[in-house]
């Protein structure tokens, strides 16, 4: 895929947006890779503040890899961007930046505090300082309970070990 690249050629100046927030995005290819346009993509990317060699490699890791997240720092109108993003065969998503309620996570699992802080490897006294809002989950934390909220049964296995015995060739052992 490297071929698509060496025809970008060189480009004299990218006209930027003239104002906007960042944003971490998460890149795909839309349907097959043959359907990325990779120069616009770039150029879409470059227009909002990414260096033109870092949304080329944005590209390159998308296309090689099935993915790429990057900070984009000027995003002036996610709809807009996501748009050109579309128009050059790929898909692009904001990854979550935001707070999770978490009482609220725990409740909708039906979950007692004490189930929830076992189930997935959380210090008790952390989840209840979260949920009276004594204390913010950090952003590790966060994005740890954004991965519950989405797969709770996968979240949960991920952390068990196998016990040696009889039934030691559990579907989770490594």
């Amino acid at each position: 895929m490297k071929e698509r690249f060496e025809r970008l050629g060189p480009i004299r100046g990218v006209d930027q947006v003239q104002s906007g927030s960042p944003v971490v995005l998460s890149l795909r290819p839309a349907g097959n890779l043959a359907s990325v346009k990779a120069v616009s993509a770039t150029m879409a990317l470059a227009k909002r503040g990414l260096s033109l060699l870092r949304a080329k490699r944005a590209v390159e890791e998308m296309i090689e890899r099935g993915r790429a997240v990057i900070r984009v720092p000027k995003v002036e109108n996610q709809k807009i961007l996501a748009d050109e993003l579309s128009a050059a065969g790929c898909v692009a998503a904001a990854v979550a930046q935001r707070s999770v309620d978490v009482r609220g996570l725990r409740e909708s699992l039906g979950l007692t505090q004490e189930q929830f802080a076992l189930r997935y490897g959380i210090a008790l006294d952390a989840l209840q300082n979260w949920e009276l809002k004594r204390r913010l989950p950090d952003s590790a934390a966060c994005s740890y309970l954004r991965v519950i909220a989405k797969l709770p049964d996968e979240a949960s296995e991920a952390q068990e070990e196998t016990l040696a015995g009889p039934y030691a060739e559990h579907p989770f052992a490594p």
